[in-house]
């Protein structure tokens, strides 16, 4: 008997040992004090760049290797835990408000945060622990949108726009929701959140770097009209071909980026870029807040601790000179000036520019003059309270880069890995659309979104121009909605009246058969003259549309509902529900099935407010 336990226990021992040799996962749920649950919390594997964050209902799930100890649980308001990993897979975590006084802190939706940040009353939900602040109550500035109404087409034939390759304002809106707010309707940016998402376009083939995909189908918010999807699909690069990268990190470590979810996240957020870097990059680090002052110079991309370290000595205190900081980093980035490499300043701040060149006209002069020499930006946003969005992407358009918003270490892992070609590799510049509407086979049309990208007809072809700049592998979407020829009269009838002194005959043939014409303009990277391409659009409505067609149909509907459109038509969170999950596809990164929780929770948040009404 003796013997057959010892054999039973040596094989429990080869068990154990066999498990202790592969990686596992740990998941569990994570609450408050009150046991509510708490979703965008972050969790760690500790001295690594390895996490997640909690979805809707708490629950988080992480990959731990054999040689990993402990999971660092962080939450804007709450007391940082660090737990040792157990010998199950099932971890559950409470986390503990901060030590703040009470009259520093008020509950917002599922969390915590400073009083500072907010500067209303606060009603309680009733049967509820939570209390729901106004969500647009704080600093927090958004220019306006006023949305694209429908165009006659016989007045307005062209419709000319930059594309937009920032996806800030979906990362965003999800931080708002995830605390329980609506976000602000300034804030929602309808083709910034359909073009959060990649879609499976062909891939490019021939002289041009990016192919053009279209489709027409019913819309589906208004079944009398027409939506028309237009997708760009850049090139790929693999990231051993990229070429070198002389980058400047240029981090605000002003008062304002003290908490969690400012310095301590960018520190992680770039700790993941610097692992990415190979020994042809060089990285310098300039840091601003009562001053600009350089911590790093340009250093090779293999001598990572050294750049690690740099950053790991980062403290916030003071306020912002964010102007002074712009200025220096560009001297720095054009002393490493690598030629025919990737030049370019990342810029990580909450959007507070409060000192020295402070303006948003001077900041654009100042980014205007330096993209010539060819040094382009990225800006990242961080945090909550304080975030100037307007002056933030405008600094990214102007300095030929692109706008993102970071609110936990998975969006960072999404913008520095996942991304990281189309992030910081531009493959082609100042990139325009220019549609032609055919009069025969529509009436009128709307983009939809794209507000602040509109450009005049004759900017197309004047390459002077400056417009949006499109990264490796980065995928472009934009959609119309179109009302057709043959709609009754009194469908959205345009209130233009006949032009009394030009005339047009309306076209035959095969050409009158068309629906439209898209032309798109863009230039190489270094490059000062424009190419052209057109492709001409057959009025042929699809059946059966493809998941492409549907998501950002989902997403646009969305958007509309979230601003309060009046051009929502029939749109509804089960009619964004029922598109988006019809077209969720495989979702390997599982960012469309989070996008479906947000629906949902929304839709909880309105049923609350319709009930304390």
């Amino acid at each position: 008997m003796k013997r057959i336990f010892l054999i039973l226990m040596m094989a429990l021992s080869f068990v154990a040992m066999a498990f202790s040799n592969e990686s596992r996962e740990i998941s569990g749920t994570i609450t408050d004090e009150s046991g509510a649950v708490l979703p965008g919390v972050t969790v760690v594997v500790e001295n690594t760049s390895r996490g997640t964050v909690s979805d809707p209902n708490g629950f988080y799930k992480i990959t731990v290797n054999p040689g990993d100890k402990r999971l660092v649980f962080s939450f804007v308001g709450m007391d940082t835990q660090k737990i040792k990993i157990p010998l199950d897979n099932t971890l559950n975590v409470v986390l503990q408000s901060s030590e703040l006084g009470l009259e520093e802190v008020v509950v917002v939706g599922y969390g915590v945060q400073k009083k500072a940040n907010l500067c209303s009353a606060v009603s309680r939900v009733r049967g509820t622990n939570h209390i729901w602040a106004v969500a647009d109550c704080n600093t927090e500035n958004y220019s306006t949108i006023r949305e694209n109404g429908f165009k006659d087409v016989k007045a307005n034939p062209l419709s000319t726009f930059s594309i937009d390759v920032d996806r800030a304002a979906y990362s965003n809106v999800r931080r708002y929701i995830n605390q329980g707010n609506l976000p602000p309707v300034d804030a929602v940016k309808v083709e910034e959140m359909i073009n959060y998402f990649d879609y499976d376009y062909p891939a490019p083939g021939g002289e041009h770097p990016f192919s053009v995909s279209t489709e027409v189908s019913t819309c589906p918010w208004n079944p009398k009209h027409y939506l028309m999807h237009i997708g760009l699909q850049g090139k790929h690069i693999d990231k051993t071909n990229l070429p070198a990268s002389n980058l400047v990190f240029l981090l605000d470590v002003s008062g304002s980026m003290e908490s969690p979810d400012k310095l301590p996240l960018v520190k992680r957020a770039f700790s993941m870029l610097v692992n990415e870097l190979r020994p042809e990059d060089r990285v310098a680090i300039v840091v601003y807040a009562g001053a600009a002052g350089k911590v790093l110079d340009s250093t090779p991309g293999n001598k990572k601790k050294t750049i690690l370290d740099a950053l790991e000595r980062l403290n916030a205190g003071g306020s912002t000179a964010g102007g002074e900081g712009l200025k220096l980093a560009y001297k720095i980035a054009g002393e490493n000036f690598i030629k025919g490499g990737n030049n370019r300043i990342i810029l990580a701040t909450d959007g507070d520019f409060n000192v020295g060149v402070s303006s948003t006209s001077e900041m654009e002069r100042l980014v205007e003059k330096e993209r010539e020499n060819g040094v382009f930006m990225t800006v990242l946003g961080f945090g909550s309270g304080n975030i100037k969005d307007d002056k933030m992407e405008t600094i990214a358009d102007k300095g030929n880069g692109n706008y993102a918003y970071i609110d936990n270490i998975q969006e960072a892992r999404k913008v520095f890995i996942t991304e990281f070609g189309g992030t910081l590799f531009t493959i082609a510049k100042d990139v325009k659309f220019q549609l032609e509407f055919n009069p025969k086979q529509v009436r009128s049309y709307r983009l939809v979104g794209y507000e602040n990208r509109l450009l005049n007809d004759e900017d197309f072809n004047d390459d002077k121009k400056d417009a949006g700049e499109m990264g490796a592998g980065h995928t472009v979407t934009a959609l119309y909605e179109i009302v057709p020829a043959t709609s009754a009269d009194n469908d959205r009838k345009p209130l233009v009246d006949p032009l009394k002194y030009q005339t047009s005959k309306t076209v035959s043939g095969q050409v009158g058969e068309e629906l439209l014409t898209v032309k798109l303009r863009y230039k190489a990277p270094e490059g000062g003259k424009s190419k052209l391409l057109e492709i001409p659009v057959a009025t042929n409505l699809q059946e059966n549309t493809s998941d492409n067609f549907r998501f950002s149909a989902a997403v646009a509907e969305f958007g509309m509902l979230l601003r309060r459109s009046e051009f929502a038509g029939n749109a509804s969170t089960e009619s964004v529900l029922k598109l988006a999950r019809d077209a969720k596809g495989e979702d390997e990164e599982g960012y469309r099935s989070e996008f479906i929780q947000l629906v949902k929770m929304v839709d909880d948040l309105q049923l609350l407010a319709e009930e304390k009404e």
